[in-house]
């Protein structure tokens, strides 16, 4: 049976290999997802029906109009440094690529995901040396499971100033509104100036005022910790020489080269946090663009790091090389893996237009490549991400026949207001929705989701968050990718996306429950329970218990069942069974070793509950 299984498998990645990918198709459902991922009053032409107004009084009790931009992930907080990337992203997409983006009738769509953004930043723009970088608090929000439309969380803002710098974070947004500058400029020249201002001013505060923006904002920390500022003030610099041919900005790249990191730093990924790769592309076009004059010297170790980064993604640099899984997607860290290849490949994709129009080459320690070995490059990646991996799988959702349909995604996974029109709330969205079964409501259109670990498995679970969770720093990058690959493909031609309606799930009968066995009385396993946070909702207190599970056997333990007596509230961490009580570790967990341990996680009110264990191997 393995064996038939395994040649099934087989069967069918030949067969998605051997079929073209429909990059258009793609792109359109790349776009949609950031209908879904829209904080604030919705306009009339919301593809998107799932989605209502979310947000509205954002920055209100602080004497500030905070209301729109994105939520980031599978939450309800507006995190700016990911969002400021992701408005880059798309900018970078709409200049570099616009009559590819202009034959397949989408830079509408762009320009409307790109101002969705840049509005909000102008709005959090209050003073030329303050920033608003935050709304929401990430660990108030995720002790909760609830829809935007119905957030009963913190809706605080936070901002940077003179005495709070985040040089990362006003730099990332410097970058965006440059960029977007330059997306917007054919269209809407005033609208473009604009945005120019904005950036030129918070660039200067950026630089004036230095400092790391999860210092000033403390509770994104946990969630998108900053490595640094350097590669945001180069970055910000680059984006406005290009915007406006200021020598200003390409004299302050070259004489920070050095002190900021910009041609010494080799490095092997490009993501939100880390913009080094983007920079020293970015520059390497003045070079092959001839416009480098006096700066050509300097230029040229900006080029060489470029392509350090390009060798190591095509594995040609002789070991120093990005890991790869087995099926051929590059692999950076564990937690949402798929954005650092998207981000990757789009960047790919651009260096290859950038030498091609020059005519140039780059000389790898193993070998010498060609502009179409970077696009090639770049569609394998996207090939993987829409199936063509040992999968099978598309982990773009909402694309093809075969997708993640437990996506860790708070709108998505509740029947929206349309439906079921009683508001949800924090625990009972956890109790009744994010436990579920049965997949998804609303389908996702275009999100992509954290992806395959480095053996390329995939484990369809909502509370698997770092392979199910969509991010908009993740899809982003891929609307430029789409588009190039879609025309490079020779076809052309507008793709309609219609999202999926929602389908009400089918009315079965109610799980009939056993009675749970007697809790062994000798067990391999120690449980050390700990309370980490409290909180009062109304009238009701409610406590975050954390328990480590922690190994005493000699021996591995496998297929280990708990019994959870009293328990009232949420749990994550653990996967329910057909048994009332009875929960087992997640699919990716199937293996206790000796010495080792693992924690999950439960929120009630009341006394704690009593765990013990059911049964094991």
């Amino acid at each position: 049976m393995m064996n038939l299984a395994l040649l099934v498998g087989l069967l069918a990645w030949v067969a998605t290999t051997a079929s073209a990918f429909d990059y258009g198709d793609a792109l359109d459902k790349s776009l949609l997802f950031f209908e879904a991922q829209r904080s604030g009053k919705l306009p009339i032409n919301q593809r998107i029906k799932w989605r209502g107004n979310s947000g509205l009084g954002d920055g209100y009790s602080q004497g500030v109009n905070l209301a729109g931009g994105y939520y980031d992930a599978g939450d309800n907080v507006k995190f700016g440094l990911p969002m400021a990337y992701t408005v880059t992203m798309l900018s970078w997409a709409a200049t570099d690529f616009r009559k590819e983006m202009a034959s397949l009738n989408q830079m509408g769509h762009n320009l409307e995901a790109i101002k969705w953004g840049t509005d909000y930043f102008i709005k959090a723009h209050t003073h030329p040396y303050v920033l608003w970088g935050q709304v929401g608090d990430g660990e108030s929000d995720h002790y909760c499971w609830e829809r935007a439309e119905d957030m009963t969380t913190s809706r605080m803002g936070y901002k940077l100033d003179p005495e709070h710098p985040g040089s990362d974070l006003a730099g990332e947004t410097a970058a965006a509104l440059a960029a977007a500058s330059l997306a917007f400029k054919p269209y809407n020249s005033s609208y473009s100036g604009l945005l120019l201002v904005h950036a030129k001013q918070i660039f200067s505060f950026a630089n004036r005022f230095r400092g790391f923006y999860d210092d000033a904002i403390p509770s994104a920390a946990k969630f998108y910790t900053s490595s640094g500022y350097s590669d945001e003030l180069l970055w910000a610099a680059a984006w406005l020489y290009r915007a406006t041919n200021e020598e200003y900005y390409l004299k302050y790249v070259v004489d920070n080269a050095v002190s900021l990191g910009g041609t010494g730093w080799a490095v092997r990924e490009f993501s939100w946090d880390n913009k080094y790769a983007g920079v020293q592309i970015l520059l390497t076009k003045v070079l092959l663009d001839g416009a480098g004059g006096a700066y050509t010297s300097t230029l040229k170790q900006y080029q060489a790091k470029a392509d350090y980064f390009t060798c190591a993604c095509l594995q040609k640099n002789d070991g120093y090389n990005v890991a790869m899984t087995p099926g051929g997607l590059l692999y950076v860290r564990e937690w949402n893996n798929m954005q650092y290849a998207a981000s990757a490949a789009f960047l790919m994709a651009v260096y290859s237009d950038y030498l091609s129009k020059a005519n140039g080459v780059i000389k790898c320690p193993q070998a010498q490549v060609l502009p179409q070995d970077l696009l090639n490059f770049a569609k394998s990646q996207a090939d993987y991400i829409l199936g063509k991996n040992p999968r099978s799988l598309s982990y773009l959702v909402g694309y093809g026949q075969n997708y993640p349909i437990h996506v860790h995604h708070r709108g998505s996974s509740i029947a929206s207001k349309s439906v079921l029109h009683s508001v949800v709330g924090c625990v009972e969205g956890f109790e009744s929705w994010y436990k579920r079964v049965e997949a998804n409501p609303n389908v996702l259109q275009g999100a992509l989701v954290g992806g395959p670990n480095d053996k390329d498995e995939f484990f369809d679970d909502r509370s698997n968050y770092e392979q199910t969770e969509p991010t908009t720093s993740g899809t982003a990058p891929l609307v430029g990718l789409f588009c190039k690959l879609q025309v490079v493909s020779g076809k052309s031609g507008y793709h309609q996306g219609s999202p999926k309606p929602y389908h009400k799930p089918p009315q079965g009968s109610s799980p009939k429950y056993t009675p749970a066995p007697k809790p062994l009385s000798e067990t391999p396993v120690e449980f050390l329970h700990s309370i980490t946070n409290t909180w009062t909702d109304g009238k009701e207190t409610y406590y975050r218990h954390k328990v480590v599970i922690k190994s005493k056997s000699q021996k591995p333990i496998t297929d280990l069942k708990l019994y959870v007596e009293n328990l009232t509230g949420s749990v994550w961490g653990l996967s329910p069974t057909q048994q009332k009580n009875i929960y087992e570790l997640p699919q990716w967990l199937k293996v206790l070793n000796p010495g080792s341990d693992c924690t999950f996680v439960y929120i009630q009110g009341g006394a704690q509950a009593r765990i013990s264990v059911q049964s094991y191997h």
